[in-house]
């Protein structure tokens, strides 16, 4: 049977690896910033591969050929994004057949990973998922309204100011008085600074890919989706104490919480005390990196 066609896939390959390591970007970056961790999961016998989401990095062109940042698709985004995960993960695994895949997904990506614990959770020996957030509650589901009024008024092409306004503002003011408009990033001024010298990042989703992601995370407290999480997948859960995605923890140690509930028999949690939202390039980076691959081995030995 033929693979999938594959998003741009960015990779980081050593000979004989002892584990495969999947990164699921977040929202507005793309996979190749995640050199760095890679490198140093590279020098403990990992391969490491990062695909672009649609809309993102090398993969900003929709079927139609327009190039258009922020954008999954005119339609079944959510679907899209879980698609290209899934194929690069099959293909990883496939590049070295019986080796463990492990994945790390991070802020949107770790909505996707969410996702995949019920659809293809069997597949990975580890998930990490990383600056990620408890199921939405009330009010975000509310702003799936909000998303369909906007992509009516403006078309489902149009790059969501409204959104990138509310919730990017909102994390901000956290952290007032800001130097930039994304200081909830990290306490590294030089990643800041890179992040926001980046022609790649920071830029909105558009209305039609707001309703796909408001959407898609809608399905992520439903019964049906928890029951079918491998209870035995271990799963950990990491996040700075301080990012507001994760409510400062708060919503982090819901996640933990409901998968405990649920039934899930190695499911951890690590907050990293004053760290914000990317904690691969916070300035506690290389404790995280450090405790990342130290579960990876865990989980490889069995030892969970």
């Amino acid at each position: 049977m033929s693979m999938p066609e594959l998003p741009p896939v960015h990779r980081w390959e050593v000979s004989s690896p002892r584990g495969l390591v999947h990164i699921v970007h977040g929202m507005a970056e793309y996979g190749a910033r995640y050199a760095r961790l890679a490198a140093a999961l590279n020098a403990a016998g990992y391969t490491v591969w990062a695909h672009d989401h649609c809309g993102h990095g090398d993969h900003m062109r929709v079927d139609d050929g327009a190039r258009l940042p922020g954008h999954f698709g005119d339609s079944d985004g959510w679907q899209r994004l879980l698609d290209d995960t899934t194929s690069v993960s099959q293909a990883l695994q496939a590049s070295s057949p019986g080796t463990p895949l492990l994945l790390f997904a991070h802020s949107m990506g770790s909505f996707v990973g969410q996702a995949l614990l019920s659809q293809s959770g069997d597949r990975y020996r580890g998930v990490v998922l990383c600056g990620s957030n408890r199921p939405p509650g009330p009010l975000e589901r509310a702003g799936i309204g909000v998303a369909r009024l906007e992509r009516r008024l403006r078309g489902p092409r149009t790059p969501s100011r409204w959104f990138q306004r509310v919730v990017f503002e909102t994390y901000n003011r956290l952290f007032a008085p800001t130097r930039t408009e994304v200081d909830w990033l990290s306490r590294d001024a030089a990643e800041v600074d890179a992040y926001v010298a980046d022609p790649l990042c920071g830029f909105p989703l558009t209305t039609q890919a707001w309703l796909d992601f408001l959407g898609g995370k809608s399905t992520l407290g439903d019964a049906p989706h928890l029951r079918r999480i491998p209870k035995a997948l271990p799963v950990r859960l990491i996040a700075g104490d301080k990012d507001p995605v994760g409510e400062q923890g708060a919503g982090v140690r819901r996640l933990f919480d409901i998968y405990r509930e649920t039934g899930l028999t190695h499911v951890s949690l690590q907050l990293y005390p004053n760290a914000r939202h990317e904690l691969v390039n916070e300035t506690n980076r290389d404790e995280v990196t450090t405790d990342l691959i130290a579960w990876f081995e865990q989980v490889i030995a069995g030892l969970t």
